[in-house]
């Protein structure tokens, strides 16, 4: 076992429920990228890569066989990785809908965080 780099943790119940939807051999794909995330220093963008065009959301990345998912995800406080909604990819973009849920759970996430912080 690897000494974690960073922490990762997930908001609103949607990486959970997109996980436990996912059969075994995905989850286990899914839980050795996170391993990754939180044990290596610089990831590789194969597995981590910010959103174009949408200011600190990102999109962990992975592949089985021909099949594509990703999960998207945003630092908070540069060493915890917040786990929001996942797809499965079926075209070359990601779909618009899908970074629009995302930034949406971002939003509120930090919403959330400043009142109990009694800002």
């Amino acid at each position: 076992m690897h000494e974690r780099v960073r922490k990762i943790i997930s908001f609103g119940g949607f990486f959970e429920d997109f996980l436990k939807a996912q059969p075994t051999k995905v989850q286990d794909k899914i839980f050795k990228v996170l391993e990754i995330i939180e044990t290596i220093e610089h990831v590789p963008a194969n597995y981590l890569k910010s959103i174009r065009g949408s200011k600190g959301l990102f999109e962990i990345r992975f592949q089985l066989g021909k099949n594509i998912w990703r999960v998207f995800c945003f630092f908070d406080e540069g060493k915890l990785v917040v786990l929001l909604n996942g797809f499965t990819k079926k075209t070359q973009k990601t779909p618009k809908a899908a970074i629009e849920k995302a930034e949406a759970l971002m939003k509120k996430y930090y919403d959330l965080k400043s009142k109990s912080d009694g800002n």
